[in-house]
């Protein structure tokens, strides 16, 4: 997977832009605040279907324009592709090489990427959300149906929770109604664990063998996936036979607190560093270790699904990095296609095959 060009119009800060990216290490490189980040995101939008800085587009739409209008050209196994968005007022448009798509899930999966940037710092610190966030945005990008199937779940828990809310204060509830949603629940459920599972099992040898060789061997990283399911079992309809128990045998409790208490909403990935959990004992340079593994992690099992690596996109982390964790991304990367923004450090630049200079939302290319 490469990306060719991306062009934008009224996008953030850029009012109009052409950047045409290398086959190899690319830099984005100039001081804060002059649109290095806001491409990145732009590029972003096509393998998430939205913003990851934002839920409104129209903060994407620069001061004083009426809209914004960004494309990628990007080549995937031979073939090129042409991915089109813009937002105008209430109207989006998204088209495929051409042609109008309807929904964002129909946009995700065709140009595929792994975005490393500073938040991701909290996936071993911060709380089971960011965890969650993680595995959804990546399990999506592989299986696009996982987008409906996730927000048809989020549908029922939110019906469900307003009936237990209604119970909890002594209000009038349709226990029938409760139960029903219970059972729908259960059966989105069971799809979201299966594939977070199966996900997690991908992604563990990948995250295992990158950890032990960014430290000499020295930190072994395990992930797995803590859910309310206890079996093994991996067929769906046993799976939401769990958890139509888990659901219907818990609403005493529940109509108690007036939510729901169980269910993937609150999964999380356990992380441990040789033997310890990771969000209690790592260390500020391991922590940064586990999260770089489990971004060039999920690059490899794109790869593996799907035959090619993945776009990588490192914006504004490798400052966060020590020289040795620099020098694994910059040259331990070069059979792939790496787009990288910097405010500083001459190394970085060395080891680049394209730099593109920033500032003020204008871009200049230099290959070497």
């Amino acid at each position: 997977m490469k990306i060719k060009r991306f062009r934008a119009e009224n996008f953030r800060n850029i009012v109009s832009c052409d950047i045409r990216f290398g086959d190899r290490v690319n830099l984005l490189y100039g001081k804060n605040a002059q649109g290095k980040t806001n491409a990145v995101e732009g590029i972003y939008l096509f393998s998430r279907g939205r913003s990851h800085r934002t839920q409104d587009d129209k903060e994407m739409i620069r001061f004083g324009s009426e809209g914004f209008r960004i494309s990628i050209e990007y080549e995937s196994l031979g073939s090129e592709g042409v991915l089109e968005y813009a937002c105008f007022g209430r109207e989006r448009l998204r088209k495929r090489n051409g042609y109008k798509i309807s929904k964002v899930s129909d946009m995700v999966g065709d140009f595929k990427s792994v975005l490393f940037y500073p938040d991701n710092l909290d996936l071993v610190k911060g709380g089971p959300e960011e965890r969650r966030a993680f595995l959804n945005v990546a399990i999506s990008q592989c299986y696009p149906a996982y987008i409906t199937e996730y927000s048809r779940f989020k549908s029922a828990l939110e019906n469900r929770n307003s009936i237990l809310k209604a119970a909890s204060k002594g209000q009038y509830f349709d226990n029938g109604e409760l139960i029903a949603w219970s059972e729908t629940m259960a059966e989105y459920a069971a799809y979201i664990h299966k594939k977070r599972r199966d996900y997690i099992d991908l992604l563990r040898p990948y995250v295992r063998d990158i950890g032990l060789e960014l430290s000499s061997g020295e930190e072994d990283i395990h992930i797995a996936l803590k859910s309310d399911i206890a079996s093994q079992d991996s067929e769906l309809p046993s799976l939401k036979a769990e958890y139509r128990d888990i659901f219907t045998g818990n609403l005493d409790k529940e109509r108690l607190v007036g939510t729901s208490l169980y269910g993937p909403q609150r999964d999380d990935i356990q992380i441990d560093i040789s033997g310890q959990p990771a969000r209690s004992f790592a260390s500020q340079g391991q922590q940064r270790s586990i999260v770089l593994a489990l971004k060039l992690a999920e690059g490899e099992v794109i790869r593996r699904l799907f035959g090619e690596y993945p776009v990588f996109l490192f914006d504004d982390v490798l400052s966060e990095l020590d020289r040795t964790r620099r020098r694994f991304v910059i040259e331990g990367m070069r059979d792939r296609q790496v787009i990288i923004t910097s405010c500083e450090g001459e190394d970085i630049i060395d080891g680049a095959d394209t730099v593109i200079e920033v500032s003020g939302g204008e871009y200049v290319s230099s290959h070497r």
